[in-house]
């Protein structure tokens, strides 16, 4: 990955030249990572960019060249960006898996540091995080919609830039995805890779069929051939039929075909009867054309017969929502060894903070393997799995759930201590099949596509303490 120190809005360089003018250099800060809502219709959020956080706090320095613009905006003297030429991250970060389902107001990434390194980090990981997490999370649904179906990403060419192409590719598989089309994403990331042909293909030559038989000569193993450039019915599909007559002559078998526009439940009811009649039950039916969750849902629901399922525009864009809106909140200062936790005040109820140096425990029923619950506490708190544990709704408080018989998992885990990377991020695949087994461990109720039921997310009395204690202190010093 590219140095992206520089990668930074201006505001964190001044509040880092304040704190360096100030005598502040050895104060040390927490910093919460956080979102305050998940997108419409969808109770869950899928972490992604764990990967890109890690490679870029290992490549955070600034190179004399940085130093030398930065130099040209005549802001800083030249102690301070001395200092900058210097800098490298010695604190903590601790943050959630790729591919964990994720929820408003939790930590996703927990930054423990000097406070000039904290400051800085900021932009670049709230540009990493929210981008891969938003994209992960619109694959995850799109997935899910699918029932089974693979799911392959095609956005790169609808992509808003190279790198949300080639980063999105990526946070598509951690949310599901079986594969992507872009060649880039496979060779840096391992993930793997589809396509076959355009309809510029078949107009390249004098007729579909030339065009079919062409394409199956070159590609004998693997031949999947996109049937609607003219009439996916009345050409297409017994065109196709023909060269897989021809192909099974010669030994192969072939792939399927690629509807990408009409009537995609009419299509593939009558392109699944023609393709089986002409005895290719096995021939795979993949489908195309502006697909998004809502869509694969109701072409389910008709009783489509499609197999896979390629999403491109609606999925690398994340068409409907386009931005997580994820913050980067002080929780607390550290000084001479004395932590002080801090909240932020506002009008704005849902803008209000949770201070301190918090964790987050998800808990599991023993009987089902279900989630059932999250609670966001203080570092230091424990949880006695022998007794019943009581959490609030996190909307309407009157409403509460006693857990029982439960096991409990922190999900945020060390990603660098003392500035040094302890946390391997594991193959992309892996991520995957992590993810998969997450969304297992959620109830169908907290995944409908509309309306989901609410799961709950809790902070403990602990800290619920702390935060009214810190809100009425804030309030009568501002009544002086």
């Amino acid at each position: 990955m590219r140095n992206l120190t520089m990668m930074t809005d201006l505001y964190q360089l001044t509040m880092m030249y304040g704190y360096y003018r100030y005598g502040m250099t050895k104060n040390e800060a927490v910093f919460d990572l956080f979102f305050r809502s998940p997108r419409p219709n969808s109770e869950y959020t899928v972490m992604a960019g764990t990967q890109s956080v890690i490679e870029y706090i290992n490549e955070l320095r600034f190179y004399p060249e940085d130093i030398d613009y930065l130099r040209t905006l005549d802001l800083f003297d030249e102690g301070f960006l001395q200092m900058l030429l210097e800098l490298r991250f010695t604190g903590e970060i601790y943050g959630m898996q790729e591919g964990t389902l994720v929820f408003p107001y939790e930590p996703l990434l927990r930054v423990r540091a000097p406070i000039m390194e904290a400051q800085l980090v900021e932009t670049a990981l709230l540009t990493l995080v929210n981008h891969q997490t938003l994209i992960a999370t619109k694959a995850s649904r799109v997935v899910h919609a699918a029932n089974g179906g693979a799911v392959l990403e095609f956005g790169l060419r609808r992509a808003q830039g190279a790198d949300a192409g080639i980063l999105g590719a990526r946070a598509a598989v951690v949310g599901g995805c079986d594969s992507t089309s872009n060649v880039l994403a496979g060779q840096w990331f391992g993930v793997g890779i589809k396509g076959t042909h355009a309809h510029s293909w078949v107009m390249s030559f004098p007729t579909e069929l030339d065009a079919f038989r062409a394409y199956a000569d070159v590609f004998p193993t693997s031949c999947l051939l996109l049937v609607d450039t003219y009439d996916t019915l009345l050409s297409g599909v017994p065109n196709a039929i023909r060269v897989f007559d021809e192909l099974r002559q010669r030994g192969y078998e072939p792939v399927g075909i690629r509807l990408d526009s009409g009537d995609l439940s009419y299509l593939s009811k009558k392109a699944r009867k023609m393709l089986d009649d002409a005895g290719y039950p096995k021939a795979k039916i993949f489908a195309s054309s502006d697909l998004d969750e809502y869509v694969i849902q109701n072409l389910q629901q008709e009783g489509a017969r499609i197999d896979v399922w390629g999403v491109g525009t609606r999925l690398i864009t994340s068409y409907d929502w386009p931005a997580l809106g994820g913050v980067y909140k002080l929780a607390a200062e550290v000084v001479n060894g004395e932590m002080t936790p801090k909240i932020k005040l506002s009008d704005n109820a849902a803008k209000l903070t949770n201070p301190g140096y918090k964790k987050v425990v998800r808990f599991y029923s023993n009987t089902t393997g279900k989630a059932l619950a999250d609670l966001i506490m203080l570092e230091g708190e424990t949880i006695d799995a022998t007794k019943p544990l009581k959490i609030y709704h996190p909307e309407q408080q009157y409403r509460t759930t006693v857990l029982r018989d439960f096991h409990t998992r922190d999900l945020l885990v060390p990603l660098f201590l003392e500035g040094k990377q302890v946390y391997t991020s594991p193959h992309v695949h892996d991520i995957r099949d992590y993810n998969r087994r997450e969304m297992d461990t959620f109830w169908e109720e907290h995944k409908r596509m509309l309306n989901p039921q609410v799961y709950k997310v809790d902070i403990s009395d602990t800290l619920y303490d702390l935060k009214k204690k810190l809100i009425r202190e804030h309030t009568r010093e501002n009544a002086k």
